[in-house]
């Protein structure tokens, strides 16, 4: 039976590493400030192992759940630009998210969806009906954290391609919205300026595309209801 737990003893291991050896310190605009000439200069004279490194280390820290992904969106579009930087973050948090998906399915598989309350059922029966629809505007809103998104999904009897293909899609505006910011902040840091984060997803220049992308992803389900409705 405790076999059956070996994954979430592995990312508690991780974790419980990651912060003895002070990893949250490394993960900061200060440390960024700090160390952009050493980390500019590997990049330019290391670009495909330093895009390699950067997408391992993203999809390694969301698998096992550290906080402060949004800052690594930051790191990666300081060090690599708005195009590159983007698909590193995407690309990274999408393997992260997926590991740490099968992580769950693994250990818990349906035994938490089965004890559910009735809300938790009825996000069941909306999820199997219109599963990549469903999937795909967790990931668009902005209110739950990334790591619950990763888990719930687990819970149920949901296709790996489609929660695969609804996480590389839905986080591309929020990681694009990040390593924006981290693409034109080298000003900011030389002049030891503060970089303003908080609210940055709820702004009206961000928020009203998200809410149009969630609009969109609800045409499949709204149809489908109609369609039952009509027959």
């Amino acid at each position: 039976m405790l076999k059956r737990f070996w994954p979430l003893l592995v990312i508690a291991g991780a974790l419980a590493a990651f912060f003895a050896v002070g990893g949250p310190k490394y993960i900061t605009l200060d440390a960024l400030r700090d160390n952009q000439e050493f980390l500019k200069t590997f990049v330019n004279d290391h670009f495909f192992v330093a895009v390699i490194g950067f997408t391992a280390l993203y999809a390694s820290l969301t698998a096992i759940s550290v906080p402060g992904a949004s800052l690594l969106s930051i790191f990666g579009g300081f060090l690599f630009g708005l195009t590159t930087g983007t698909i590193t973050v995407v690309i990274g948090a999408t393997i992260g998210a997926t590991l740490l998906f099968l992580a769950a399915r693994y250990v818990f598989g349906e035994s938490l969806a089965a004890k559910a309350g009735p809300f938790m059922k009825k996000f069941e029966k909306g999820l199997k009906e219109n599963e990549l629809s469903y999937l795909f505007i967790l990931r668009l809103v902005p209110l739950f954290p990334f790591f619950i998104v990763n888990i719930v999904p687990a819970l149920f009897d949901v296709k790996v391609r489609n929660y695969v293909l609804a996480t590389f899609f839905g986080i591309i505006p929020g990681s694009l919205v990040y390593v924006s910011v981290g693409n034109g902040i080298g000003d900011a840091l030389n002049a030891g300026q503060d970089v303003p984060l908080a609210g940055l997803m709820t702004r009206p220049a961000v928020i009203f595309p998200i809410l149009g992308l969630i609009a969109l992803s609800m045409i499949p389900v709204l149809y489908k209801k109609l369609s039952a409705k009509t027959t």
